[in-house]
């Protein structure tokens, strides 16, 4: 009963009463204490929201009656704004009641003490968003999240003097910690269930138990800082772990509900068996059931059956539990966002995930199979399922050599380089992402064919002396290359970060060169490091100044080029259509870089490695002509070789086609 609906003591009810000869003043008066009544028991009812653990029952407790959750997770930062409502209605639709949402906190505070939380960081625009639609919210706000997102979500300008002990009481990180959580919990205290808004829980931190430094002072601190901002009872806080007995021994703490995760497979028992040994009452929770996998470079795309995923579900729905799907709408690592983890396995633009809902929001067989199973045990929206977004086949885009990078150094380093005695890292450097080059002049004579070897390259440098390149070197490989120099040689260094670590005790991953950098065992000295502003100088090319701009073609040796700038122009809409749609940039025959239109970061490409092909390109950042394309190819660009240098925009997306790597 909503406030405007208890106001009805009048009209018919008026009359009715008048015919009685009761006095028009009496009247009155009546009326006016019957909706105060009535409106004091609305607000009763409002204040009365709450959502609590019942350990007595082993289930949760929603305004006094008992509940379960159906959720699937949802990012953000993973998802155009434009499109928001889209994911949100096609996840209510298919029967779940809840979403579960990670807060990056580094897509929020990109530089320390500059927090971004517009157009697609407009985390409560979000969140207000999922309670419009009727779902309820489980945030996990970190600190770390992992979420296979750069650095767990960790700003990398906390690695900046290369000390910290991140995820510890460690000063500077506790620090940085309270900065950051003095803007962000007093967004989310108006948000959460007892104070009218949609978040029913909280977690704190992340998978705790899979990090080595186990330190409980580190979790209660971040308990008592939450109930600190919020209210000790003001949400239920929990924690999450893997269902081994080490992971939840280090990741639980008393007054934190203990939850685990696990992926299909099974009927879930022995891993509910082992969360019970540390929380022996309560609801049953898997706070994050696999219905797919992410995809790592060079490897096969994961695919997880949906008859596996719906049997466990069915289990788990069956013995009560309360289930989030992780992930339900995958999206995409649209810019430098991706992850890495542990080896170092770099893992894909594409978050497809294999899920219910594909990386452009489309509904699959596996969402209607769970659908089916959540219609066992909880009613669904009498509603259709929304249909799929509108692709569009753009078409063969012909691209043309902007300029290589020495063509455009200037202006991709507008305040020139750092001068150094030895390299130093992306974050001394207060850079993120992206790409550097280090240069030195070769100040010893070298008779014969000498190692370089670079044991500190993070994670993937080019080779390049006197602008001729040379080779690649990789942290997983040889981190060495023989070379033939003589003194007075100009050796460049172009380094690429691929995605820091994301998981375990490794996410302190420092990029760029992070040691000395040798010649025949002697280490070289004098080193000019600029930092290329690539996504600063793209968003700046028009589509009029796409052609002929390049002084000099990109010289190559054994089919490696000096990295180049390639910019063309979409095809326009056909007649008969007006809005932009989404489309996929296939990119077939190049090899390796950074993808831009109208100047928003796709994402890397790498289709040599594989297994992804297609950058997924949402419409939101389309125009209905004159779309820009701009590609920053590393290493070889198929008119290289050939007369043909285009790219093709196709309707669907090509995520399976691992093929075998060329370094």
């Amino acid at each position: 009963m909503t406030l405007s609906g208890a106001l009805v003591f009048t009209g018919n009810n008026l009359k009715t009463t008048a015919r009685r000869k009761m006095s028009k003043k009496t009247l009155i008066k009546l009326v006016f204490a019957i909706n105060l009544f009535a409106i004091l028991v609305e607000f009763g009812k409002c204040q009365k929201r709450s959502f609590v653990v019942n350990y007595d029952d082993d289930t949760f407790s929603k305004d006094g009656e008992p509940f379960r959750y159906i959720s699937g997770s949802i990012h953000y930062s993973r998802v155009p704004k434009g499109y928001w409502d889209d994911r949100l209605k096609k996840m209510y639709a298919a029967g779940l009641n809840a979403i579960q949402v990670y807060v990056p906190w580094n897509f929020h505070e990109r530089t320390p003490g500059r927090y971004n939380f517009e157009d697609d960081a407009d985390l409560v625009g979000f969140l207000q968003k999922a309670n419009d639609t009727g779902l309820l919210v489980i945030l996990r706000p970190g600190p770390y999240i992992c979420a296979d997102w750069e650095m767990g979500g960790l700003p990398s300008w906390l690695l900046k003097d290369g000390t910290i002990k991140l995820r510890t009481m460690d000063t500077a990180y506790i620090q940085a910690v309270d900065r950051w959580m003095a803007v962000l919990l007093p967004k989310i205290k108006p948000l959460l269930y007892s104070n009218g808004g949609p978040i029913i829980s909280v977690q704190v931190e992340n998978e705790y138990g899979s990090y080595d430094a186990c330190d409980h002072d580190y979790i209660r601190y971040l308990k008592n800082l939450f109930e600190n901002a919020w209210g000790a009872d003001a949400v239920v806080l929990f924690t999450t772990d893997g269902p081994g007995t080490k992971m939840l021994q280090c990741g639980s703490l008393q007054g934190l509900y203990t939850t685990v995760d696990f992926g299909p497979g099974g009927d879930g028992t022995s891993q509910f068996n082992m969360m019970r040994k540390f929380q022996p009452h309560g609801p049953l929770v898997n706070s994050e059931f696999y219905p797919g996998w992410f995809d790592h470079w060079g490897m096969n795309h994961s695919k997880v059956a949906a008859d596996k995923v719906t049997f466990t579900l069915d289990k788990m729905l069956a013995a009560g539990a309360s289930v989030n799907m992780y992930m339900f709408e995958g999206g995409t690592n649209f810019g430098y966002w991706s992850g890495a983890n542990s080896g170092f396995n770099p893992q894909t633009t594409s978050y497809d995930y294999d899920a219910p809902l594909t990386e452009a929001g489309d509904p699959t067989d596996k969402l209607m199979a769970i659908r089916n199973v959540i219609k066992k045990y909880a009613k669904i929206p009498d509603i259709p399922m929304p249909s799929a977004t509108q692709k569009l086949a753009y078409g063969q885009t012909q691209l043309t050599a902007y300029g290589s990078l020495y063509d455009v150094l200037d202006k991709l380093t507008p305040y020139g380089p750092i001068k150094t005695d030895y390299p130093i890292t992306m974050e001394a450097m207060q850079q993120n992402f992206g790409y550097m080059m280090y240069r030195t002049m070769i100040a010893i004579t070298v008779k014969n064919a000498t190692l370089l070897d670079i044991p500190g390259i993070k994670d993937q440098g080019y080779i390049i002396i006197n602008k001729v390149p040379m080779g690649i070197v990789n942290r997983n490989k040889p981190t060495g290359l023989n070379v033939t120099v003589s003194k007075g040689d100009i050796l460049d260094i172009v380094v690429g970060n691929q995605g820091r670590i994301n998981y375990g005790s490794l996410i302190a991953d420092m990029k760029g060169i992070i040691s000395n950098v040798t010649l025949g065992g002697t280490i070289l000295k004098g080193f000019e490091i600029y930092s290329l502003q690539l996504d600063e100088f793209v968003s700046n090319i028009k589509p009029k100044s796409v052609l002929g701009f390049a002084k000099t073609r990109p010289r190559h040796q054994a089919q490696l080029s000096v990295p180049t700038l390639y910019t063309g122009t979409m095809p326009d809409l056909p007649p008969d259509i007006t809005q932009p749609r989404d489309t996929f940039l296939k990119m077939s025959g190049w090899t390796k870089g950074q993808a831009f239109i109208n100047g928003f970061n796709l994402g890397r490409y790498w289709p040599a490695r594989g297994p992804q092909i297609t950058l997924y390109v949402p419409a939101t950042i389309l125009k209905p002509k004159d779309n820009v394309i701009v590609l920053f190819e590393l290493e070889t660009a198929p008119c290289n070789t050939a007369s043909s240098c285009t790219v093709d925009f196709i309707d669907r997306a090509i995520l399976n086609a691992t093929v075998p790597s060329k370094h």
